[in-house]
């Protein structure tokens, strides 16, 4: 198959008066989300947008951005969602790296500064939408599914974000194997809570088009223990500090509507998932990456309560195999095209077509998979290997440690040694204490040399930015849990 009927389109015949977007009191139904992307894509051809062109959005989570999108993709360009919390020197930086010259926008001019630069930007508040449409204007769209859709840029967090391309068919594919692991159909509410400029929203997005389900918007300010209740939402995708404060509500607050909750973006502590079952929350841990357009392994309904703490087998249009010294290598039909250099695409992959990730795993005899960490989270202290995620899982164990970060300091006598960020539950336990109970299960030389609090403001909620926490492990401010009493944990 190279192409498909825009997924638009189907639901729109299927389920017209269904409800596609929900935002607050505002409910758009497929029809109408149809021809407001028809009458889009012809307003962006009147600003001078053209079939192959790369356009960006840069503007918070909306249904406007949700047809700027779609427009763009039905246009035949390559959407480019930039994230709104970086600098808008960084914006215009990432735009030049890809070559990137028009700009939808939702701030004003003013506020844009640098990165109107050589881009031309188009405020969506001038975006007329074209009356007057044919119907045969409005329907019809094929998709080609090798055609580049979407550039998004990974995190960053180890280094310079990389820039990855995406085709309809990655997208495509993606949603088509995770519908297929966790059930989806008209009807079923799906709660987009992760920016659309990381790839597990545009992932939100496509699976709901490809059943008819609903994408529910919440208002600003809203809590998502509110917006579970208000909205009946059926699907929820998560990160594991959105599950803490899930976890955090009374015992006595559920959410009947609630069938699905995935989570993501770093594996999760065992005692977390274990948590979350005793209180009802159906989770299902993922594992996937921005090269794989999302999920890649996600654990399913028929999975064993053991298999429910891994990461989940491969889903349908995924294939996934451990290579040498563990790393975890994907390929398949959702794998990216390549990293977006200029004009030019590199695609990193062996002649068989594998990637390789920079994740360390381990499959099970059922082909579940565990997530060990990353291999360049790993570091050398006095001549021992040192994974931090393995320190975190055994931190998070205790019942007073919420969540955990272990990042390497430069030491003179072993050369690197690792300090341990704490979010402690109320009363939890003091650096000692820790470093004592650690003690019972590691070796001397992973027990870290001093325990830190959890920073009062962590900018990057979504996922662990390690390379911040070094900084402030290094540079400061960080403030002691409590003092290591009995000195460092020494080397090997």
């Amino acid at each position: 198959m190279t192409e498909v009927r825009c997924p638009l389109e189907e639901a729109a015949e299927r389920h017209g008066d269904r409800p596609a977007v929900v935002n607050g009191a505002r409910v758009v139904s497929y029809s109408e989300f149809r021809r407001r992307v028809a009458q889009m894509t012809a307003a962006l051809q009147r600003a001078g947008c053209k079939p192959g062109e790369r356009i960006a959005v840069f503007a918070p989570n909306s249904p406007d951005y949700l047809v700027w999108l779609l427009a763009i993709l039905r246009l035949g360009a390559v959407c480019c969602p930039m994230n709104t919390r970086l600098p808008n020197r960084t914006v215009a930086d990432l735009l030049r790296r890809v070559d990137c010259r028009k700009l939808v926008a939702q701030a004003p001019e003013e506020d844009l500064g640098e990165v109107t630069g050589d881009v031309q930007v188009i405020q969506g508040r001038d975006l007329a939408p074209a009356e007057g449409l044919l119907e045969e204007d409005v329907r019809g769209s094929i998709m080609p599914l090798g055609r580049p859709a979407t550039i998004v840029f990974t995190s960053g967090s180890t280094g310079v974000p990389k820039a990855v391309l995406h085709s309809y068919g990655n997208h495509y594919y993606n949603a088509l194997g995770s519908n297929r692991n966790l059930p989806l159909a008209a009807g079923d509410r799906w709660l987009l809570d992760l920016p659309l400029y990381h790839v597990g929203g545009l992932g939100i997005l496509f699976r709901c088009l490809l059943t008819g389900a609903t994408v529910v918007m919440p208002d600003r300010g809203e809590t998502l223990d509110a917006v579970l209740s208000r909205y009946e939402v059926t699907h929820l995708s998560v990160v594991v500090t959105q599950l803490h404060r899930l976890l955090q509500q009374p015992e006595s607050v559920r959410y009947p509507s609630l069938r699905y909750i995935i989570l993501g973006g770093s594996p999760a502590p065992l005692k977390l998932l274990q948590r979350a079952g005793a209180r009802g929350l159906p989770v299902f841990a993922s594992y996937g990456c921005t090269e794989m357009a999302s999920q890649v392994a996600t654990t399913g309904p028929d999975s064993t309560t053991a298999q429910r703490l891994t990461s989940g087998k491969p889903l349908p249009y995924r294939r996934l195999r451990i290579g040498a010294e563990g790393e975890i290598q994907l390929a398949g039909e959702t794998l990216f095209t390549g990293y977006v250099e200029g004009d030019r695409v590199r695609r990193p992959v062996t002649e068989g077509g594998w990637f390789a990730t920079g994740d360390l795993g381990r499959l099970d005899g059922d082909g579940y998979l565990t997530v060990v960490g990353r291999r360049d989270n790993r570091f050398f202290s006095g001549g021992e290997t040192i994974h931090p995620e393995e320190i975190e899982r055994v931190l998070t164990d205790h019942d007073g440690v919420e969540q955990a970060v272990v990042v390497p300091i430069p030491d003179e006598e072993f050369g690197q040694r690792c300090v341990a960020f704490i979010q402690a539950r109320e009363e939890g336990p003091d650096g000692a204490a820790l470093a004592a109970w650690l003690g019972r299960t590691l070796p001397r030389y992973k027990v870290p040399d001093a325990f830190y609090r959890w920073p009062s403001t962590d900018p990057n909620s979504f996922k662990i930015d390690r390379a911040r926490f070094r900084r402030l492990a290094v540079n400061g401010p960080a403030a002691p849990l409590v003092g290591r009493t009995e000195g460092p944990g020494g080397g090997a």
